[in-house]
């Protein structure tokens, strides 16, 4: 294995997919660089030396990913659970990123009345084939995910019609009888007189950072990952928290119990007639203040943090314990 190995860090190379993971990134204050611009598939992150940004399409960065040509990657996990049969022996999901959302769904005419979940699916299915035959047609992209989900559903009586074009066109244009497809607004789906099935979501899918299991992790590429990693956990840390400030009597038993009450976390230490300086979860914070009023203090005052970097690194750990 070579010490310097640089990084590679897979991103989406156009859409709005490429421009969430660059604002992500932006975030955790790291600016990805698209060398020679938008036609260039190679480029880097500004603030970091050695690390190579490519440029791919999502089905691609699974793809690298899997087979180890790039150590990180931005990708959808629908993508990664229809393409990889076994996704924990491969790769792992470091953290959801809150953009990219859309469902994988089973949908049928909405003519079909008395269909409503999947078991009604296959009392239909049975009966399509002691009728006609022949197996009902779905239509999807997603044959893999299909295929487990029917499975784990019981329903056996189906044949996948593979969709090169718009899925939800196809009950319409006679190619097949329901679909599985991706939905982020149901919008498309009702617009062709589908609906979903009450449990026919297959999996509730967003983008995700994902890593390599098979890639050549040097210590300079675990180095790079250990960096990247830190600030994205500062920044998602700093997002979610708030900084809360008062005078208080006995601030070190209080911040005992701020915890068990509140999840607050102490900043700093104490001094004896010092302020009680907590880091709180953003949705605990109205009532952790009301809470230090109550028990002495004049005013409690709450601010935004830009990042918060800690020791513990929750997010490379969960890495290391993968490639170790």
């Amino acid at each position: 294995m070579s010490d310097t190995t640089n990084l590679v860090l897979a991103v989406p190379s156009k859409g709005r997919l490429q421009e969430n993971a660059n604002n992500f990134f932006k975030r955790a204050g790291l600016t990805v660089v698209q060398g020679r611009g938008a036609r260039d598939y190679r480029g880097s992150l500004a603030e970091l030396p050695g690390v190579e940004v490519a440029f791919l399409s999502a089905s691609e960065i699974v793809q690298q990913l899997a087979a180890g040509a790039a150590h990180m990657g931005v990708t959808g996990e629908d993508l990664v659970r229809e393409q990889l049969p076994d996704p924990a022996a491969r790769i792992e999901f470091l953290t959801p990123l809150g953009f990219g959302h859309a469902n994988v769904i089973v949908a049928v005419p909405q003519a079909w009345i008395d269909v409503r979940t999947m078991a009604d699916l296959e009392d239909v299915a049975a009966a399509f084939h002691a009728r006609r035959g022949s197996r009902m047609r779905v239509a999807t992209k997603y044959v893999n995910l299909t295929r487990h989900f029917f499975a784990q559903n019981g329903v056996t009586d189906y044949r996948i019609v593979e969709s090169l074009g718009a899925t939800e066109g196809a009950p319409a244009a006679g190619q097949a009888e329901l679909i599985v497809d991706i939905t982020t607004t149901g919008a498309t789906l009702r617009a062709n007189a589908l609906k979903v099935l009450d449990d026919g979501i297959m999996l509730r899918s967003e983008a995700n950072l994902v890593a390599s299991l098979c890639a050549d992790w040097s210590p300079a590429a675990r180095a790079a990952a250990r960096t990247i990693l830190s600030r994205i956990s500062a920044e998602e840390d700093a997002r979610t928290s708030r900084q809360v400030r008062a005078l208080v009597p006995s601030p070190q038993d209080l911040a005992s119990e701020a915890q068990m009450r509140f999840g607050a976390r102490a900043l700093f230490g104490f001094a004896k007639d010092g302020p009680l300086r907590l880091i709180c979860p953003a949705g605990q914070v109205a009532g952790l203040a009301e809470w230090l009023v109550e028990r002495g203090a004049d005013h409690v005052s709450v601010s935004a943090l830009d990042y918060l970097f800690s020791a513990q690194n929750a997010l490379y750990d969960k890495l290391a314990a993968r490639i170790a």
